[in-house]
């Protein structure tokens, strides 16, 4: 017996030593369990995605560049996505649903419908979600802010500077779109201005080409085709412009035609360097992408904002676009 009491005594101090030796399992996570937070610049638990109104604009990268900037001096982490080109209105509603059901802490959305996502933005509220509005705007006093240019005075100084090389006659205008809140602002305030400052010079025709330089090449061709005497042509943004290039170009009036954009792009800037483009008006892109981070970070701290934040806006020609005030605003 002392022999079987002295075995039991070492198997029993065997097994102490085991399992003090080894690591104790942990629970396993509840589903409602909070992640750890990640590396700086992707904070797990403060969550902002944003969503745009396309990515077929390099002006799109350039926002995107100034919301990661921000996110990462916040120490937050978001996402950007926008449909595949701007005439998606369905799919940027399904985008922004989609984001709502992840319950992030803010959401950032540039509207592509001032009117389609206010149901959606209604559910943001209810859930106490702020919103913020960047770059369009929408016809709601949801968004707690919208980071954006002033794009009604932005298109009146185009209008001034396409009265002051044209002096009199026929200008036309192609815009992205009539439904978001940048289509009709930069539409209204390039026709506002005309008709309230220069009797001389008459719009004959609005056309929109939903972003899309293709389409907007078809209907510039058919605008000049249709008006041969047409003395400017307004292009209000990226896709718009470059199809009222071709146009021109397609269509040899190159220098007998005074173009006037909106926004950047390599295809823009050579055009105004080489004269054929008078000039444009550029936004500041990163800005916006930055301040929207950083007013979303904001409003989940329930710090007061503006409702609007006017990011602002600049003319440029081939005098100053490679200025060092005009440069850093321009993308390629």
């Amino acid at each position: 017996m002392s022999y079987l009491r002295f075995g039991l005594s070492v198997l029993a101090a065997t097994t102490l030593l085991l399992s003090a030796c080894t690591p104790a399992q942990q629970p396993a996570a509840s589903s409602g369990a909070t992640a750890a937070p990640a590396a700086a610049g992707a904070s797990g638990d403060v969550y902002i995605p944003l969503i745009s109104k396309g990515f077929q604009h390099q002006f799109w990268q350039a926002v995107k560049q100034g919301a990661e900037k921000a996110a990462k001096d916040y120490n937050v982490r978001i996402t950007f996505e926008g449909p595949e080109n701007e005439s998606q209105v369905d799919k940027q509603v399904e985008m922004l649903q989609a984001a709502l059901d992840k319950k992030p802490k803010a959401i950032a959305l540039a509207a592509l419908d001032s009117k389609v996502v206010v149901p959606q933005l209604q559910k943001a509220k209810e859930q106490n979600i702020p919103v913020i509005g960047f770059d369009s705007g929408v016809d709601s006093d949801i968004p707690v802010t919208t980071a954006a240019t002033d794009n009604i005075a932005a298109a009146g100084a185009a209008a001034d500077k396409m009265a002051e090389l044209v002096k009199e006659g026929e200008v036309a205008v192609i815009v992205h779109d009539q439904t978001s809140r940048t289509g009709i602002d930069r539409r209204d305030g390039f026709l506002n201005r005309m008709k309230e400052k220069y009797p001389n010079i008459k719009i004959v025709d609005v056309q929109y080409g939903g972003g899309d330089q293709l389409k907007s090449t078809d209907l510039a061709k058919a605008m000049i085709q249709a008006h041969p005497n047409l003395k400017g042509f307004f292009g209000a943004n990226e896709g718009s412009i470059i199809g009222v290039l071709n146009a021109v170009k397609e269509l040899n009036r190159e220098g007998k035609i005074v173009v006037i954009g909106y926004d950047s792009g390599k295809q823009q800037m050579d055009a105004v360097r080489s004269g054929v483009e008078a000039g444009a008006i550029t936004q500041d892109p990163i800005g916006i992408g930055y301040k929207s981070v950083e007013a979303a970070v904001k409003a989940i701290k329930g710090e007061s904002l503006p409702k609007t934040i006017d990011t602002g806006f600049h003319w440029y020609d081939k005098s100053n676009i490679d200025t060092d005030q005009i440069k850093p605003l321009l993308y390629t």
